[in-house]
């Protein structure tokens, strides 16, 4: 046990003692795993909002312009005597544009244009059953009268596909910046052991192990990659949190994934990823080394 502690402070004292590099090694892991948590938590937070919108059973139909406020009450009255409705509320367009306003602010809405054109009168429907959604739709689209139906469902099939987009890109960056934090960090720990290639043409002259000259490599990779876990969990709930706090202010109607709520599982993630990462780092930058013995070390 003693001299697992030793090997352990050598490793840690390592990366103090190359910094330098050990910084380059952090930000570019760091950078990695910042990535790849972003990329998931878009992934989770349209999951969860495509399963929400799954099942919401309302939708918002609008009137053609032309029709009167009378007008278009006659067509909620037709969806209403369909078979799968549960509610129609009627919404007046100055309503709906009170209430636009009221989100935009003066300015942005004042460059709306025509806002007759922008918020017709409309009807949010409500539904009894689920699974008779897409007859349902079929069945209003086909009421004269009616000029467009907001159907949140194909919004979530596009979110979906942006996001699965946005995610083999990442996949791609993410792939790129490991190869580069696994040759940046072999490099650092290879630079540790050329300051230190006398001792280690010793060791090895004496017959110690190759175990024993590896270790603390192993651990100065393993701590590099621990760091930056440790600082990617910080920056990404920074990142998150800011993001999620703007989007707030806009009101749009999202519920975001509290970033408390999956911090442990992507800590574990990160900590396991720049781990292994540093490990193997370390594993390539010394296996050359281990491969000669006492002066070839040296190039005597």
């Amino acid at each position: 046990m003693k001299g697992f502690g030793y090997l352990v402070k050598e490793g840690v004292k390592n990366v103090w003692s190359n910094r330098i590099m050990s910084i380059a090694s952090i930000c570019v892991l760091v950078s990695c795993l910042v990535l790849t948590g972003a990329a998931a938590l878009m992934s989770l937070n349209v999951s969860e909002m495509v399963d929400a919108v799954g099942q919401n059973n309302e939708i918002t139909v609008y009137i053609k312009e032309d029709l009167s406020q009378i007008e278009a009450k006659y067509v909620g009255r037709d969806i209403e005597k369909m078979d799968n409705i549960k509610e129609v509320i009627f919404v007046p367009s100055a309503e709906a544009l009170a209430k636009y306003k009221e989100q935009l602010g003066d300015q942005l809405f004042e460059r709306l244009g025509d806002r007759k054109k922008v918020l017709p009168d409309a009807f949010r429907v409500q539904m009894l059953d689920l699974s008779k959604y897409d007859d349902t739709v079929r069945q209003i689209k086909a009421l004269q009268g009616v000029d467009t139906i907001s159907d949140r469902r194909e919004f979530a099939k596009k979110l979906t596909k942006v996001s699965n987009l946005v995610n083999i890109i990442a996949v791609g960056v993410v792939v790129a910046l490991i190869v580069i934090s696994l040759f940046i960090i072999a490099n650092t720990i290879r630079a540790t052991m050329y300051s230190r290639r006398f001792e280690i043409s010793i060791m090895k002259s004496v017959g110690a192990t190759n175990m024993f000259v590896r270790m603390p490599f192993l651990i100065e990779g393993m701590v590099i990659g621990f760091i930056s876990a440790a600082l990617s969990t910080g920056a990404l709930a920074l990142l998150y949190n800011a993001l999620v706090n703007v989007l707030v202010r806009t009101d749009l109607p999202i519920d975001y994934i509290p970033f408390a709520r999956v911090v442990v599982p992507l800590m574990l993630a990160f900590i396991i990823v720049g781990v292994l990462v540093g490990f193997f780092g370390g594993f390539i930058s010394i296996r050359k080394y281990l491969k000669k013995e006492g002066n070839e070390i040296l190039g005597w």
